[in-house]
């Protein structure tokens, strides 16, 4: 496995330890990770008490010559849609987050590394 986007939690699982994550993370040669996760990260930490250690150990995992942040863009906007629409006709709700995670996936031509099943839900996403 060459490129992948991680979701949010594998980054999580990944500073816990994790001895799976940690295990596909060091044979990827590309782990992407989107502004959305960054997002979810910040907000998380802003609501614990360990804010300023946490956005540092984030800084870190940024700038490892492997990971590369994904932005989102009008691009990834008709992504979403697509994505979006065809969970409203099969009436599964997937949170809106994780459908902006998928796009940038999609755009890019990425597996997706999650732990949320929730993500099996939409057709096509490669996921690992």
């Amino acid at each position: 496995m060459r490129r992948l986007l991680i979701d949010t939690n594998i980054y999580s699982y990944a500073l816990k330890g994790d001895g799976d994550v940690v295990e596909v993370l060091r044979k990827a040669e590309e782990i992407g990770f989107s502004v959305i996760s960054i997002g979810e990260l910040l907000s998380g930490f802003k609501g614990g008490g360990r804010e300023q250690k946490n956005r540092e150990e984030l800084e870190k995992f940024l700038d490892s010559p492997r990971v590369v942040v994904y932005s989102v863009n009008e691009d990834t906007s008709e992504f979403y849609a697509e994505i979006l629409n065809n969970l409203r006709k099969l009436g599964m709700p997937v949170p809106t987050n994780d459908i902006w995670i998928a796009a940038v996936a999609f755009q890019n031509g990425l597996k997706l590394f999650t732990k949320d099943i929730h993500f099996k839900a939409i057709a096509g996403l490669s996921l690992v």
